[in-house]
Parts: structure tokens; C-alpha cells; sequence
């Protein structure tokens, strides 16, 4: 997957440099709601932290971006900032030295083989996953086709547009096939790596059916490009499609780390009370408009969103599978501890704190 466009609607994201200083005593737990926040037991950090969040209009970056408006990281004395970082490349030896405290991560052979080859990062909690029925990353077909493709075997033939093989992105589209009953001998794979230029090619009819994105899935439609077909959760219905990541350094800074999580998954939950539940909609769609690349308020109301779990609960098991797929096609080198690497213990100790999500009522 192209990382340039993902980052801005996946979130390949990443937040620098955690602490300002460290705290040398433990505040005393104090009822602190903020801003109509949940209650929990945490005081303020004694000393003011700042975070920059790297975010370059990431719709999967709700949560930072909520958290900040309304208050919540403020709530608990930090600071936080958004800024971008050049590439994950140079982003994830940044986080494992502890230069970079946050991350946002996708599904990659090349982020996997990071990590197999000694780059220490955690997996900490989920910043991107399809909806039921409402995938943001999901096929489309060309208008051409719409009477051709009536269901998943009907992609026999057909030329198909996908960004990258060893990703995500492949990762669905063999998926798609496999459900399908179909191989890739059967189908005409395209590559095209800018989501974007998958507009004009399905329009033309250079392809028959892509592997697209939100909001340009949404945007097509509206423009009489593309129509959407089926849904990723056919046929994967738990793709961890990106993550949140950590260094060890921020992990074991648990001060800093619990709050910022807490304040996280706040803004998350108030993410999903706007979406699925229609409570306080306007108001963060206005943040949304703010922060990501989507600056149309009327649109929101088309585009399937990303799905970000209000505990921060990841599909496990999928991220291994990704990675075995990954690795049977020959692109990892390597092995991974992934009981190291995947922490769900901060998530898990914000819950306790938060309580669990229970959706908003109208």
C-alpha cells in the first residue's frame, strides 16, 4: 500500500517524543471528569508533558484529535502537538530508540520484518478496522461493470487494481479470491500504487474493479466513478488494518503512558458515540473536518468510517495471519516474539480505569 496516501487515510502516524520530564512522585489518586469525560482515578501529571503527534490528516487519528479538542489529554497535564514524520522507514528505529513514543502503524511485510530483525516496538492498541457491512477499505466497481459483477466469482476475467501486494492490501485481495473460490491466475492483477489515479482508471475502464479507500470511495461515488460492491467483511471480517504502537521506553513511563491512554480512548469512545450512535454527531464532525484531509462537512454523512474500538481491543489473532501470509509468500525474513511484541495491557488497565464502553444514548 502506497504509504503516502495511507498515512493520510489509515493513519501511518506518529507521535514524538513523549516527555518533557518525568514525574519523581506518584499524585495521589484523585475523581478528575473532564469536559464530560469518563471518571477515573488518575490526577494530573505534576509537571507538563508535551507530546507531538506526527498526523498528516489521518481519519484513523480521531482519538488524538478529539482528545485534544475536548480536553481530555489537557485534563491530565499533557501537552500534546501534531506534527509529521518524513516515513516509516525512519519512523520505527525512531520509536524503538525511544525518540518517538507513539506510533501509527499498517499491516506490511516491511513493518513486520522490522520487527524481525530487531526493531523493538510494541503493539498497544487498534487504530483501524472495517466496520460490519461498512468497510472503509473495501472494492469497488467500474460503472461499466455493474451488470457483468454480481457477485464475488464474477471477478473471473477482470482486471483488478490493487496498490501493493505484501500489505494489507494484499492481505485482501487474496482474501477477496479465496472467497471468491478463485486463484490469481484467474483475475488480472493491476498495480497501482496512488489510490487517487484508481478514480480515473475505473472511470475510463482500464480497470474493471479496485481496492479503494475512504473518503475516495465515497467521492467516486458521488462523482459517478465507481460503485461500491460487496464488503470487506464478507470475506475478512476481523483485518486489523493499522495499529497503534509504542516504544519500551513510553511503556514503561506508566505515569505518562496510562493517561495518555485514557485520554485516547475518550476521545475514541466519543468518536464512536458521534458514528454509530448519532450523539454529538456535528461536533465531531466539525473536529474531523479540522484535522483530516476531508473537509467536507456533508460527505461525513457518506463515507463509511474507520472502525476504532472504544477499549482499544485489536484483532489478535488476524495480525498473526497477516504476518503468516507475509511470510509464505516469501516476504519475511525472520522470526517474532508476538507476545512481545503485542501489549494489550495499557488498553486494558485504561478500561479498568474508564470502565468499559457503553454507547451514548440520544
Amino acid at each position: 500500500m502506497k504509504v503516502g496516501w495511507l498515512s493520510i487515510i489509515l493513519g501511518v502516524s506518529v507521535v514524538l517524543g513523549g516527555c518533557a520530564e518525568k514525574e519523581t512522585t506518584k499524585p495521589a489518586p484523585v475523581t478528575k471528569p473532564s469536559d464530560g469525560a469518563e471518571t477515573d482515578q488518575l490526577a494530573p501529571l505534576e509537571k507538563r508533558t508535551k507530546v507531538v503527534i506526527a498526523e498528516d490528516g489521518a481519519a484513523s487519528g480521531a482519538g488524538f484529535y478529539i482528545a485534544k479538542e475536548r480536553g481530555y489529554f489537557d485534563a491530565y497535564n499533557i501537552d500534546v502537538e501534531f506534527t509529521n514524520f518524513a516515513n516509516s522507514d525512519d519512523m520505527l528505529p525512531a520509536l524503538a530508540a525511544g525518540e518517538v513514543s507513539i506510533a501509527g502503524g499498517v499491516s506490511t511485510a516491511s513493518f513486520f520484518n522490522a520487527i524481525a530483525q530487531g526493531i523493538d516496538v510494541r503493539i498497544i492498541a487498534d487504530k483501524g478496522h472495517n466496520m460490519p457491512g461498512e468497510s472503509y477499505f473495501s472494492f469497488v466497481i467500474g460503472n461499466h461493470m455493474k451488470d457483468i459483477i454480481k457477485d464475488y466469482p464474477d471477478f473471473k476475467g477482470k482486471k483488478i487494481a490493487v496498490s501493493s501486494r505484501n500489505s494489507i492490501d494484499g492481505y485482501i485481495y487474496e482474501e477477496m479470491l479465496k472467497h471468491a473460490g478463485l486463484t490469481e491466475d484467474d483475475v488480472e492483477y493491476v498495480h497501482i500504487a496512488d489510490f487517487g489515479a484508481m478514480l480515473g482508471a475505473i472511470d475510463s475502464g482500464t480497470i474493471d474493479a479496485a481496492l479503494n479507500i475512504e473518503p475516495l470511495i465515497a467521492q467516486g461515488i458521488d462523482k459517478g466513478f465507481h460503485l461500491r460492491f460487496g464488503d470487506a467483511t464478507d470475506y475478512a471480517p476481523e483485518s486489523q488494518i493499522a495499529m497503534v504502537l509504542a516504544s519500551p521506553q513510553f511503556m514503561e513511563d506508566e505515569e505518562l503512558s496510562i493517561r495518555f491512554m485514557s485520554a485516547y480512548l475518550r476521545g475514541v469512545r466519543d468518536y464512536n458515540d458521534a458514528f454509530f450512535e448519532e450523539v454529538d454527531e456535528d461536533a465531531i464532525i466539525d473536529i474531523m473536518v479540522k484535522h483530516t484531509a476531508l473537509k467536507d462537512a456533508e460527505l461525513w454523512d457518506k463515507v463509511f468510517v474507520t472502525g476504532l474500538d472504544p477499549d482499544g481491543k485489536m484483532f489478535v489473532d488476524d495480525i498473526q495471519k497477516q504476518y503468516d501470509m507475509y511470510k509464505a509468500n516469501g516476504a519475511i525474513i525472520g522470526d517474532i516474539d508476538f507476545n512481545k511484541a503485542i501489549d494489550t495491557s495499557l488498553a486494558e488497565e485504561a478500561v479498568e480505569l474508564l470502565g468499559e464502553y457503553e454507547a451514548a444514548k440520544k
